[in-house]
């Protein structure tokens, strides 16, 4: 889930408005990261997942072309999606409904477009618009390949993961080659921007309680299953995290039964769980949280028992 008025746009008008001005270099061999699945992932504020299944639908539209190129610091070539002419022309269309919205700012109506200067991005424009189109000072979200600013509740379950594994990493008080060489092609797979994994590094070394490898395995198999597909990229993560840290094929089979098994949460319940946990953080939930979180169930679906759940297991009531 996108907080703020972004969360009212789809990943593919998102994803338009990201690729609106982004151009490919000539010479037909280098190209930004930003035009990566990657790239488009952590601006758009959606795992990267679920993006192959939005370009494939664009694709299918005549919205983009996809080439392979060189991305800088990267081994391989990789797959970079730019807009067609007809893609360009829906993109631009969808931009000027946008800027020509009455928003309120400062207790004063006006048009958005008088905000937007030519160097921001359309997209980093609208973060700063809450769900009734107020203008706040500060993004209500940033992107994970911003180094500041607080993520989306989306990427905020990547972050999470890679904070885990940072943690599991730092428990004999430093990071092997081989496990910064894992931590990075997982940071890379996220487009996650280094000053914020450098944050995370942080945080998790000073935590220094680091959970077991096969507790960061099985969450990592958790959310490769979670739209029931494991995308190529994936496995040859699991499969890397598996040798690096040691897990045998015994134990990822039983961790891998135990993860099919588990009962199937509605689409959003990681999101929705990860805005109870912001909202239980000083242990207790004021009237006017309770509200939103009311508000969210019912935009995101959540049933009563799944909120019960995650309360539970908050309040240790579970087990």
């Amino acid at each position: 889930m996108v907080d703020g008025f972004l969360g009212s746009l789809t990943t593919e008008e998102r994803t338009l408005l990201h690729l609106l001005n982004q151009q490919l270099p000539s010479g037909g061999w280098e190209a930004p990261a930003a035009l990566t699945q990657a790239g488009i992932s952590a601006a758009v504020h959606v795992q990267r997942k679920h993006i192959p299944r939005t370009l494939k639908h664009m694709e299918k539209q005549g919205y983009i072309n996809v080439e392979q190129r060189h991305i800088p610091g990267g081994k391989q070539r990789k797959r970079v999606y730019t807009l067609t002419e007809v893609g360009t022309n829906a993109a631009n269309s969808l931009s000027e409904g946008l800027l020509s919205k009455e928003i309120h700012r400062d207790g004063k109506k006006t048009i958005l477009k008088t905000l937007h200067s030519n160097h921001q991005s359309i997209l980093e424009l609208l973060s700063h618009l809450d769900e009734g189109l107020s203008w706040s000072e500060q993004p209500l979200v940033s992107p994970v390949s911003n180094p500041d600013g607080m993520a989306s509740i989306d990427a905020q379950y990547g972050e999470e993961l890679v904070r885990r594994m940072f943690s599991r990493a730092w428990e004999d008080g430093k990071i092997t080659r081989d496990e910064q060489s894992l931590l990075n092609e997982v940071v890379d797979f996220l487009g996650m921007h280094p000053e914020r994994v450098r944050r995370l590094s942080n945080e998790a070394r000073k935590a220094a309680n680091a959970p077991p490898p096969e507790d960061v395995y099985y969450e990592m198999i958790l959310q490769a299953l979670e739209d029931g597909e494991v995308m190529e990229e994936e496995l040859a993560l699991l499969d890397t995290f598996r040798i690096a840290y040691g897990i045998d094929s015994v134990t990822h089979n039983s961790l891998l039964e135990r993860a099919k098994t588990t009962p199937q949460f509605s689409e959003h319940f990681h999101q929705y769980a990860a805005a109870v946990k912001t909202a239980y953080k000083d242990k207790i939930i004021t009237a006017d949280e309770h509200a939103i979180l009311r508000t969210l169930r019912e935009q995101l679906k959540i049933p009563e028992s799944e909120h019960n759940q995650i309360m539970g297991e908050l309040t240790g009531q579970v087990g």
